[in-house]
């Protein structure tokens, strides 16, 4: 029995070329799975299909449900690295990778599966013959030089095996007093490194020391918040938001702590860390300098928001980037709970100041800020109260959407559009398909 999900529907076109079979048992029947596309079964197995770039959110979702993931199997046409996808991904890597961290929900932060020596098969892509130096493209330009060409994007230039030991530059605090929890913006060293990335990709860090099971702990992956060429704007530094996870065990109601966030949260200036990567080419900026960008953020999905827009209006970056003078129009609608949790407020009501033509902030405040019902002000109540304006907007060629944060904001955002859609006729869900293929509605929530 091979059911679609509707996960593997949302896959965009270069990862949704990569999907993988769930045999997952002991799912039970709940107010939750009633909402499901796929049958429930007592007992037995279910076979799930999943894009890869779902993966890590449908393990906690099934793990949240009761099942048991029992293998996971690629099912693509395409070979992965070279390689037919036949080889399964067993359960123990799957239990060992998302068990140290129950839900892993920190800024940005997901648990990617790994084998102990290097990636599982198929899930990464190994840099092309043209790319054997990462720091030059086909042309011999440095990546400070060439343009974030989807072919040009680097990947994978450290492995799980291999990782870049870097170190800590600096560690700030980013909420401020009386603020909710510890969010850090974290720098670090790469100049002793061949690791060059590009705006709305991610770096992998591994935490020191052994899981519960007593084997290394695996990577958890972060977006980056900094610009290719890096807070200093010297191509020698990668920058990180990261909140520390904390939450109720169910059970016994005792606090627990992410492993990789709270390490990450305490590095101290010159601490080692295991950096590798970078991965990801969903959340890349256009090349057009006259695009229309609308960023829909929560928490510390801030973090490529950030580096966007460095690259548009910081000026060092403008400096450093002749052939990038965006002239375009940026809007970041930003969820958090309370104003001290306003990651990045000086530097975004910086921009928004001197270019007031081309960036546009919206804050949803949820602690302190009321919706039109009486409720608290969530990031889909500033979407439902800008549909019209966010419509029009995304209609346009030149408008790509992005989406980062905690999983399920995309729900209240799709409703709204849906409103506004409607009004013209159109079904968003279908227009959202369309410009998906596209390349212009971009998600990445965890």
């Amino acid at each position: 029995m091979y059911n679609l999900g509707a996960l593997e529907a949302t896959a965009n076109e270069e990862s949704g070329s990569r999907i993988f079979l769930y045999e997952v048992m002991g799912l039970r029947q709940s107010e939750e799975t009633d909402q499901t596309n796929y049958p429930i079964r007592q007992s037995g197995s279910v076979f799930i299909r999943v894009p890869y770039n779902r993966m890590n959110q449908e393990m906690r979702r099934l793990t949240r449900l009761g099942g048991k993931i029992v293998s996971i199997q690629p099912i693509s046409a395409i070979e992965l690295n070279g390689k037919p996808p036949s080889e399964s991904v067993k359960s123990e890597v799957v239990n060992n990778t998302i068990s140290d961290e129950t839900a892993n929900i920190e800024g940005n932060g997901q648990a990617t599966p790994v084998k102990a020596n290097g990636e599982v098969k198929g899930f990464g892509k190994s840099l092309n013959s043209e790319q054997e130096d990462p720091k030059k493209d086909k042309k011999g330009n440095t990546m400070t030089q060439a343009k974030a060409k989807h072919a040009d994007v680097p990947v994978n230039t450290y492995r799980p095996n291999a990782p870049f030991v870097g170190k800590c530059i600096s560690n700030e605090p980013l909420v401020k007093e009386n603020g909710i929890g510890i969010v850090q913006h974290l720098k670090f060293d790469l100049s002793e490194s061949n690791l060059k990335y590009i705006e709305g990709q991610s770096i992998g860090i591994i935490p020191p020391g052994v899981d519960k099971n007593g084997k290394p702990e695996k990577l958890r992956l972060y977006s980056i918040a900094s610009t290719r060429h890096g807070d200093d704007v010297d191509d020698k530094t990668v920058s990180l938001c990261v909140r520390q996870l904390e939450y109720k065990h169910p059970e016994t109601s005792e606090t627990v702590y992410g492993v990789c966030s709270t390490h990450l949260c305490f590095l101290k200036p010159g601490d080692e860390v295991k950096i590798t990567g970078p991965v990801g080419k969903e959340m890349l900026l256009p090349d057009d300098t006259d695009a229309k960008v609308i960023m829909m953020a929560t928490g510390t999905g801030i973090a490529p928001m950030r580096a966007y827009l460095w690259r548009m209006f910081k000026d060092a970056e403008k400096a450093a980037n002749q052939d990038y003078q965006f002239n375009g129009f940026a809007w970041l609608i930003f969820g958090v709970p309370t104003t001290p949790n306003l990651l990045y407020k000086e530097e975004l009501e910086e921009m928004e100041q001197k270019y007031p033509e081309n960036f546009r902030l919206t804050c949803a405040i949820s602690r302190e800020q009321k919706n039109p019902q009486g409720g608290r002000m969530y990031i889909q109540d500033r979407v439902a109260e800008h549909a019209d304006e966010l419509w029009k907007l995304i209609k346009e060629e030149k408008t790509h959407t992005y989406i980062c944060g905690l999983r399920g904001m995309e729900e209240g955002i799709d409703a709204a559009l849906t409103a506004a859609a409607a009004k013209e006729g159109v079904t968003w869900s279908d227009y959202q398909k369309q410009i998906k293929k596209a390349g212009r509605w971009h998600v990445e929530t965890y």
